[in-house]
């Protein structure tokens, strides 16, 4: 398991006064303020932050310890933010991961041959997807749903993805590239 886990991202200033608003990876976005200081990536910098005003869908509005205009709120756009794993609850549910638990795990298909590794973590919009590294071979996204993912092993550090998912069909039986092995 990673030793920090990304809870938000600064995204840009509102007003003039050095508000932030930031984008929240909580199950409940004014909950990131709960974890204390937040670091940046590289761990050098700590930010403390108090909730100003509402919080949408996934954001809240943030002042920020030291943050004080607008000028300066907008330098640090595209900060990541992050807390101690030590810090955050275990899951309850048996079915609740955190993302950056899973990155690293093998992926094995459903009958035990190895498919590659979690390389990244995605949520598009139309559901969370796993990117699966396969080496030399090109990444493929896997949905992350119980149908092609029937079995996730945090702790024996693998998942287990369904071959019916499709996912992994071998290239070399279309390798047109037409998607009808080779008919056009």
């Amino acid at each position: 398991m990673p030793d920090r886990v990304c809870v938000g991202v600064v995204v840009g200033a509102h007003g003039v006064r050095g508000l932030a608003k930031v984008k929240s990876f909580t199950a409940f976005p004014p909950d990131i303020v709960s974890y204390g200081p937040l670091a940046d990536e590289s761990g050098g910098r700590a930010f403390r932050l108090e909730l100003r005003g509402g919080a949408g869908k996934d954001m809240v509005l943030a002042a920020i310890e030291g943050v004080n205009d607008r000028d300066a709120a907008t330098a640090l756009r595209g900060t990541r933010l992050y807390v101690p794993r030590s810090a955050l609850p275990e899951p309850e549910d048996a079915d609740e991961f955190y993302w950056s638990d899973l990155i690293g795990l093998a992926v094995l298909l459903d009958d035990g041959e190895p498919a590659g590794t979690v390389t990244a973590v995605h949520d598009f919009g139309a559901g969370t997807v796993l990117e699966v590294g396969r080496g030399n071979a090109p990444s493929v996204m896997l949905p992350f749903t119980r149908a092609a993912v029937p079995e996730v092993d945090v702790a024996g550090g693998r998942v287990v993805a369904a071959r019916a998912s499709g996912v992994f069909d071998s290239e070399e039986e279309d390798p047109s590239g037409t998607g009808e092995n080779g008919r056009k």
